[in-house]
Parts: structure tokens; sequence; C-alpha cells
């Protein structure tokens, strides 16, 4: 018979294992191997799971290793699914979603437990709605959101996120200058070449083909100015190209050197560095208990 000190003991032991699945899944200490192992198994499997869908599209290697192509999949959908529910009974742990059914939900809906569960999808799906087969290879598709899981495990996706969050004001002012350059350029070339060019410049929005190649330098010479006006607005926006495809470059620049000085400096406020050997601290989770 069970006594009221077992069922006590058999929570703690619950709390301790929820705890120690929590740790691993989260991986905020670097010298928990178990929890790196994890990580690299995961993130692993991710990549080989992009791989595995980019070779299914070959048609010889499809039907010689259609089964094990298969037998893949099923594998990586059960880590993925078990991962994505272990995720969703320890999330209280964290205090921002301490709410046994309120956390629980936040957490369904943040972005990463989003491209978590749309990552499994795609198998279950079929099982539950009769598809056709097109619509089938479609929803199939949307395995590419394994790839985006790797953002809950690459510290340099993380940085990039940050990076594009921070600047997205002047990255939008940058695109907005790129699109108001390649319609007037677009419009100014096509009143220029369209008479000696009907076929090749016979609107505005065919003439922004040519525009988005001289914009981005590429130049693919199936559509070009002949006349001399045309040939001096081509120069012009050729150069214009060069000079404004090197804003985003600069600000994505100053971007992560500010990163990763924020980075630096938030990790010494907390004591995250040693002041002496420059190595990391091993820290303490901030959880719920």
């Amino acid at each position: 018979m069970n006594t009221p000190e077992d069922g006590k003991r058999s929570c703690i032991m619950i709390k301790k294992l929820k705890i120690r699945i929590f740790n691993i899944l989260e991986g905020r200490d670097p010298e928990d191997r178990p929890a790196r192992l994890f990580q690299v198994f995961i993130m692993s499997l991710i990549i080989l799971n992009v791989l595995a869908m980019i070779l299914e599209t070959v048609q010889q290697i499809w039907l010689r290793y259609k089964l094990y192509f298969h037998i893949f999949d099923v594998f990586s959908v059960m880590v993925f699914t078990l991962e994505y529910m272990l995720r969703i009974w320890t999330c209280p742990l964290n205090k921002r979603y301490k709410h046994p059914i309120k956390g629980r939900m936040r957490f369904i809906l943040t972005p990463l437990a989003l491209v978590d569960l749309l990552a499994i999808l795609p198998f279950y799906l079929p099982m539950i709605f009769p598809f056709d087969l097109k619509f089938i290879r479609v929803i199939r598709l949307l395995r590419f959101f394994r790839l985006f899981k790797m953002a809950r495990y690459s510290d340099a996706v993380v940085t990039l996120v940050n990076v594009l969050k921070a600047k997205k004001e002047e990255l939008g002012i940058t695109i907005f200058v790129v699109f108001t350059l390649l319609i007037l350029s677009s419009s100014l070339m096509y009143f220029i070449e369209h008479s000696v060019q009907p076929k090749a410049f016979s609107s505005i929005p065919a003439s922004m083909w040519w525009g988005v190649s001289t914009l981005t330098t590429v130049g693919y010479g199936d559509v070009y100015p002949q006349t001399p006006m045309g040939k001096l607005l081509g120069a012009v926006i050729a150069f214009l190209g060069i000079g404004i495809f090197a804003l985003p470059t600069g600000i994505l620049a100053s971007g992560f050197a500010e990163e990763i000085q924020k980075k630096h400096a938030k990790e010494k406020k907390r004591g995250g560095i040693c002041p002496h050997c420059g190595k990391r601290i091993k820290q303490q989770n901030n959880l719920n208990f």
C-alpha cells in the first residue's frame, strides 16, 4: 500500500526529472554535457532532414531509397514530437509561463513553439484530413520549418534575429529607397526604350526585370537598352545600384558589432565572464519553483 511519504517522494522525483529535462532542453549551461549532446543531436537531425528533403526531389534517388526516406522521416517526427511535448510539459518552470494552463497556452503561441509545431504538422495532417496527392506535396513543403528550429539551438541565429529586430527601421528605409529607385528607373527606361524595343520593354512591370537585374549588378543580358539615352540611364542606374545595395551591408555590420558588444556587456554585468581568465562562469537557471 502506498503511504503519503511514498506519494511525496514520487512528486519530488517527478519534479527533479522535470527540472532536469528542462535544463537539457534549454541548454543554458555550456558545461552540461547531456544538454550539449542533445543540442548537437537535434541540430544534426535538422540538417539531415533538410538534406533528405532535397534528395527526395531527385527521382532516381527517391525511387531507390523511398523506404529509407520514409523510415528516417518517421524517426525524425517522433523525436521532434517528443521534444515538442516535453517543452510544453516543462515550460511552467520558466517564470514567464508559470501558470499551468495559461502559461502553456502562451508558450504554444510563441514563435519558436509555432515553428516546432509546423515542423511536425506535415506528417500528421494527411492522417487526419483526406487530402489529395497534390495538396499533400504542398503540405510536405512545411518540413522546411525544421530548418528554423535551429534558431533555438544556435547562438548565431539568435544574434542575427536580434540584429534584424534592432535595425528593422534602417533596413525598412533602405528597402523603400531601393523599391522607389526600381520603379523610377523602370518607368524611365520604359518611356525611352519602348518605341525601339516594344517586346523587351512592353510595359513598366516588364521593364522591372531589367531594373532588378541592373540594380543588383547581375545584368543577365537578355534585356538591355539600345538607344544612347537608354544606355546612359542604364549606366547611372548600375552605379546607383552598387551604392544602394552596400547600405544594408553596412547596417547589418554595425548591428552585429553592437549586438556582440551588448552581449559581452550583459554577461560581464551578470558576472557571466570571469574578469581574470575571461572564461564563462557557470550560471544557475532562472526556474520557477
